[in-house]
């Protein structure tokens, strides 16, 4: 569920259109886009134009955000051989740059088995073989899920949030599984373009808290400026 559409191909407006970034005064609006089977249909396209013309899609938040989280799992020192979860992994771009980075020990899930299919087609076109892909729907994890250092999350939790059907709930349940597959001292790495600081401090503050927050690109419109993105480090406790 996750790789599609930032930076080369729109910036955070990208982002924004493929996630319904941003909210009304009443909050989330129900959205397709929380959807599996938008998600299915999605990747569905997006392997058929794999296939046909070698295009590995977008990336949600752009590259941009890939050097991110590479950068501070750099900078705190992070093994390369620390098991690495990429909840929603869609294209799986972002499994093929900790690989290349050197991360060893590095899985991929996504409940669409179009995204498994597609991130397995392009990890192959680039000659990897150490990267881990199951079809796993994180709401609902297998139990051979679990023991990872560091979990990731880019754009998983803001789809989740857009579900037609008990979203608080399912995030309710997001949380639940986080905890169960994260060590504990493990490291949770989300970047979200539909929930700020303050309310990712909330959503989260169970068994987890604040590590640092990240960097990310301010705007400015009508004399007011801000962030689009959120980025958040948080660790289990």
């Amino acid at each position: 569920m996750n790789e599609g559409a930032d930076d080369g191909g729109g910036g955070a407006e990208g982002a924004a259109r493929s996630l319904g970034c941003g909210r009304g005064g009443d909050g989330f609006v129900p959205s397709a886009l929380g959807t599996r089977e938008h998600w299915d249909a999605v990747y569905k396209r997006e392997l058929q134009t794999f296939q046909e013309y070698g295009d590995t899609g977008e990336i949600w938040f752009g590259e941009e955000s890939m050097t991110r989280l590479i950068r501070w799992m750099q900078k705190h020192k992070i093994p390369l051989d620390a098991s690495v979860l990429d909840i929603g992994t869609g294209n799986g771009v972002f499994l093929v740059e900790l690989a290349k980075f050197g991360f060893s020990d590095v899985t991929g899930i996504d409940y669409s088995p179009s995204a498994i299919q597609l991130s397995g087609s392009i990890i192959e076109k680039e000659g990897l073989s150490n990267i881990k892909l199951k079809v796993e729907d994180f709401l609902n994890p297998s139990t051979k899920l679990s023991g990872f250092h560091i979990c990731i999350d880019k754009g998983t939790f803001d789809a989740i949030s857009l579900n037609p059907d008990n979203a608080v709930e399912k995030r309710k349940q997001y949380v639940k599984s986080l905890s169960r597959v994260l060590k504990v001292k493990g490291f949770f790495l989300i970047t979200s373009c539909n929930w700020t600081k303050e309310e990712l401090l909330d959503e989260f503050s169970e068994g987890f808290e604040l590590f640092e927050e990240l960097p990310t690109p301010k705007f400015s419109f009508g004399g007011r400026s801000g962030n689009s993105v959120a980025a958040l480090v948080f660790q289990k406790t």
